[in-house]
């Protein structure tokens, strides 16, 4: 039984091939300005990457993400909430509570044992927090998003960075720099702004261990840590890429559904 999820994000397109729950292939790919293409062409990689040769292979395919309602060949289409609760919950059966962070927006969302969305909130109305944020504080900082990482952890006096709104926080970075501030502080103390934004909706939903972080920003092993300080919990590691997430859950999804039909 091999399946397919598409997650097509704003800023990334991810696809994974599954065979009986098993994850044959998948790939990571920068989105493009046209969901439809992105989709095809992450598609496209992951059967590269599998030795398919063509879509008809694939017996079910779920598109998700903000641009779900633009891949061509999904066999239907599911939330992306719903999907980063599966993919996080196959990935570590006992995550409860998952902080998604994308590329436009940041989702908490509390799951059963089984995935299942029991509640969840979501902020899409501010950049600051998600992918598109950390790469505006890299170019501002000249530091890259490994970079801002590193920073972080090697900061000793975080800087107060007191904006909620993204373009107000990246001038408070660009005074802290011209007033001489170490790098570290600063990028210490954007991951702390962060982290507490976060813990405020993590609190709304209600904090259930075990945690987990999905989206390319799980692998900001400073804001990861700051969030740790802020929850007071450890937060999980994910046996798979955080990141494709998303488009594991899909897959997922995908199965069930083709099980049900045949």
């Amino acid at each position: 039984m091999l399946v397919g999820g598409c997650d097509v994000g704003s800023a990334t397109g991810k696809a994974v091939i599954m065979q009986n729950g098993r994850i044959v292939s998948y790939v990571i790919i920068s989105s493009t300005t046209r969901p439809e293409v992105t989709a095809r062409k992450a598609m496209d990689q992951a059967l590269g990457k599998a030795g398919l040769s063509s879509l008809d292979e694939l017996q079910f395919i779920i598109g998700t993400g903000y641009g779900r309602l633009k891949v061509p060949f999904a066999s239907e289409n599911v939330s992306e909430i719903t999907c980063h609760a599966r993919g996080a919950q196959w990935m570590c059966p006992t995550v409860r509570t998952v902080v998604d962070i994308g590329g436009q927006d940041c989702k908490v969302m509390s799951i059963d044992a089984n995935g299942k969305v029991i509640e969840f909130v979501m902020n899409d109305r501010c950049a600051a927090g998600t992918g598109r944020f950390f790469e505006a504080m890299a170019r501002v900082l000249d530091c890259g998003l490994e970079g801002l990482s590193e920073l972080s952890l090697r900061g000793e006096k975080p800087s107060s960075i007191t904006s909620q709104c993204s373009v107000f926080a990246e001038s408070e970075v660009i005074t802290l720099v011209n007033e001489g501030t170490d790098l570290p502080d600063i990028v210490a103390g954007l991951h702390n702004s962060i982290a507490g934004r976060l813990s405020s909706m993590v609190r709304k939903v209600g904090l259930i261990e075990d945690a987990a972080i999905t989206g390319g920003c799980a692998k900001n092993e400073g804001l990861v840590k700051a969030l740790e300080i802020k929850l007071g919990v450890s937060v999980k590691k994910l046996s798979e890429d955080p990141q494709i997430a998303g488009a594991v859950g899909a897959a997922i999804i995908a199965g069930e559904k083709l099980a049900k039909r045949s």
